[in-house]
């Protein structure tokens, strides 16, 4: 259970705890004590959905057990789900041509925690600017409002604006009204699944690259090494874990160490005997 946090929210001590421990029980990600005001800017809509008074009157709801659903919606307006096109683009572009030496027409690529779908739908423009890779993309994340956005690949301006350079959003996207809608091709390039990355196995394997950016940071340690071992098990010999610029496998895990090859990147350490590791 995730410790007592001070409320820096309009809802109550209690109520925060209680929705810590939510979000925590159904995704491992933690309300740090010092962004608990994400839960006014997150809850308070469906507050008003509802013609509530306040967010302790939807968190009794919930704990009532009177709308089996509402947790699920909560958990999902909860998590963190900041991204952007080519976020750390550099990142991505070393990504992309690490994976192109690998010399493996049709690699294998998992974006764990993939939110909106940004990611995946960046890694799958880049790839389609050098011929001969056809990646297999598998994208991933908890929250299934954010697979389902992902698919639609729907865009605000604002999002669209953020990192996106304009000749791949000329090449890729078309403007609806004040939205940007992603070409059938591009959604197609990527497999979008609902996937609990501290709960659930990996999504088929091997893989030969697994991008897990910016997830492990909201974990406990304990399910930072777990989910590092979920990865470790369906990654190729000689595969590649890229996570978010401020992470590490130090500390948490001994079966990874930072790539002499590629600068950014993770490789693994050593191998254990698997006989379901070759399994597609």
């Amino acid at each position: 259970m995730p410790s007592r946090i001070k409320a820096s929210s309009d809802a109550s001590p209690g109520t925060v705890n209680v929705l810590a421990a939510l979000l925590e029980a159904r995704t491992g990600q933690r309300i740090a004590a010092n962004r608990t005001w994400r839960i006014d800017t997150a809850l308070k809509p469906i507050v008003a959905e509802r013609s509530l008074g306040s967010i302790d009157e939807l968190v009794r709801q919930v704990l009532e057990g009177t709308s089996p659903a509402l947790a699920d919606q909560i958990v999902d307006a909860l998590l963190n789900q900041e991204t952007s096109f080519f976020r750390d683009a550099g990142a991505i572009e070393g990504a992309v041509e690490a994976i192109a030496t690998l010399d493996v027409r049709t690699p294998r690529v998992w974006c764990a925690g993939c939110a909106s779908g940004q990611e995946p739908l960046s890694l799958a423009m880049a790839f389609a600017d050098r011929a001969g890779i056809e990646p297999d993309i598998v994208a991933t994340d908890v929250s299934s409002a954010a697979i389902a956005r992902a698919r639609a690949g729907r865009f605000s301006q604002f999002e669209i604006q953020r990192g996106l350079p304009i000749r791949r959003m000329l090449r890729w996207f078309e403007q609806d009204g004040n939205d940007w809608v992603a070409s059938s091709d591009l959604v197609q390039r990527v497999t979008w699944r609902r996937h609990n990355l501290v709960a659930d196995p990996a999504p088929g394997r091997p893989f030969d690259a697994v991008f897990c950016r910016n997830v492990l940071f909201y974990l406990a340690p304990s399910l930072r090494a777990r989910v590092l071992d979920t990865i470790a098990d369906c990654l190729r010999p000689g595969g590649l874990l890229l996570l978010g610029a401020g992470e590490t496998v130090i500390g948490q895990s001994d079966r990874f160490a930072p790539s002499k090859r590629f600068r950014g990147m993770y490789e693994m350490t050593r191998r254990e005997a698997n006989p379901v590791y070759m399994a597609r």
